[in-house]
């Protein structure tokens, strides 16, 4: 079908409105990734190995249905525009998959368990890839200027984290103490029905106002292997990627294992995650305008670096604490890194699709987004790997079966880890150079089209 004459201009469509679709693509993926050790392994009582061997097989799983679903994505021709119609799709059927993830019968065990716990695992994350390649691929298209793009990230990242204390800090009082008990599973699924309802009336919100650029559709259509060589040459594809992935997979450690941290490493009830976790996300948020500024004074580049290093350093501090309030001192600065990266990070991988674009003179950012997830899709082979390992070095295999010392293993799970993955990242962004800010569009006539490389400062 062909698209309609001149839409308005994307930058008519207001930054807020965009910003909070983050608010319901977070809610679902992060009550699952926050939850699913504590319901499946701790009270269900599926075995650590069983949950590696799901995420190892989801993962590549994930590297094929990704770039798949990004590029047809890319190839999607209506009135409706390109990203609008997936998102209208994609999110009732998020919402339907995670009610069912957390509503595995308590009477299920053994292969009868393990076999629910893979296949809603696989779908929730499916259908959130859909979600966020088309979300994330109205970024550079509806804000092409970085400091607009600047504004509008810190204003998604800001609901992501609202989000976040909702699906995160609020979830364990809410399925551990109003709708059910430690020990049950009936409060997960009443939580998980909620938040299903919230996120769909989001994004639905938010896909009706965007304004895509019809010059983004190209009549031709990319094709897939082509996108797919030309994405794997590009160097930049894999150095941020590589890059990004150690902040993602260390985040994606810290999210999923807070709760048992706060059980085990600290010796107290899983709702006191609650004040761990919402400090965190309140500096975090907080954050957000302070790194914002810094990104407009010395750049996206810079300040990602920056982040990095203060991220890393966090991690040390949390591996030292015994109890509530020292753990909520150390979070402090968890939060302070946190919040710079989720400035930055998007940033600066606007600029790798910028210069993409203007390279190729195709708008593949469906395709492109769905790749850089790949490295994020890491986060389950390495958090099922780290979780198996604490079954073989500390003999903590599930709930029932804990081992010998529970508290440390969690505190190398959730603190030393990330801190691993997060001093490489520190140290291979110091080696990262990106395009400078020149919106394909805008190309000046007669050049190649290739942006020049922002250098460090």
């Amino acid at each position: 079908m062909s698209l309609p004459g001149p839409a308005p201009s994307p930058g008519r469509t207001p930054a807020w409105r965009y910003a909070i679709g983050m608010f319901g693509t977070s809610i679902p993926i992060n009550m699952i990734k926050g939850s699913m050790i504590l319901f499946y392994v701790d009270i269900l009582g599926l075995d650590v190995r069983a949950y590696g061997v799901v995420m190892a097989i989801y993962a590549v799983i994930d590297a094929i249905d990704n770039p798949v679903l990004g590029h047809l994505s890319d190839r999607t021709r209506t009135r409706f525009g390109r990203r609008r119609p997936w998102l209208l799709v994609g999110a009732p059927m998020l919402a339907a998959c995670m009610i069912a993830f957390f509503s595995a019968p308590e009477s299920l065990e053994g292969m009868g368990l393990l076999l629910w716990f893979a296949v809603f695992a696989i779908l929730c994350e499916a259908f959130d890839s859909m979600l966020n390649a088309n979300y994330g691929a109205l970024l550079p298209e509806l804000y092409p200027r970085e400091r607009e793009r600047a504004v509008a990230n810190s204003l998604r990242q800001g609901f992501q984290l609202v989000a976040l204390v909702i699906s995160l800090a609020v979830t364990p009082v809410l399925t551990t103490q109003v709708f059910g008990t430690e020990t049950s599973t009936q409060g997960f699924r009443t939580t998980a029905i909620i938040y299903g309802v919230i996120a769909v009336a989001v994004i639905v919100f938010m896909a009706l106002s965007a304004r895509e650029n019809p010059r983004y559709a190209t009549r031709e259509r990319p094709m897939l292997l082509r996108s797919v060589g030309s994405i794997l040459r590009n160097r930049l594809f894999w150095t941020v990627g590589l890059t990004g992935a150690c902040y993602g997979i260390a985040m994606a450690l810290v999210l999923s294992g807070i709760q048992l941290y706060v059980r085990y490493s600290l010796g107290l009830p899983v709702g006191h995650a609650l004040y761990l976790q919402g400090i965190v996300i309140l500096v975090s948020a907080g954050g957000l305008v302070a790194w914002t500024r810094v990104v407009a004074l010395r750049g996206a580049l810079w300040t990602w670096r920056l982040a990095f290093a203060v991220l890393a350093v966090s991690f040390a501090g949390l591996f030292l604490a015994t109890d509530l309030v020292t753990a909520i001192a150390a979070g402090v600065l968890v939060g302070a890194g946190w919040s710079g990266m989720l400035a930055t990070n998007d940033l600066i991988v606007a600029r790798v699709l910028d210069a993409d674009a203007a390279r190729n003179g195709e708008h593949r950012e469906g395709l492109f987004l769905s790749a850089f997830g790949f490295f994020s899709r890491l986060n389950g082979v390495v958090t099922g790997l780290a979780l198996t390992s604490l079954g073989v070095f500390f003999g903590y295999n599930s709930g029932d079966d804990p081992g010998g010392d529970p508290g440390l293993a969690f505190r190398i799970y959730l603190c030393v880890y990330p801190f691993v993955l997060t001093a490489i990242g520190a140290v291979a962004a110091r080696f990262i150079s990106v395009p400078i800010e020149t919106p394909a569009e805008q190309q000046p006539p007669g050049t190649d089209g290739a942006p020049a490389v922002e250098q460090p400062r």
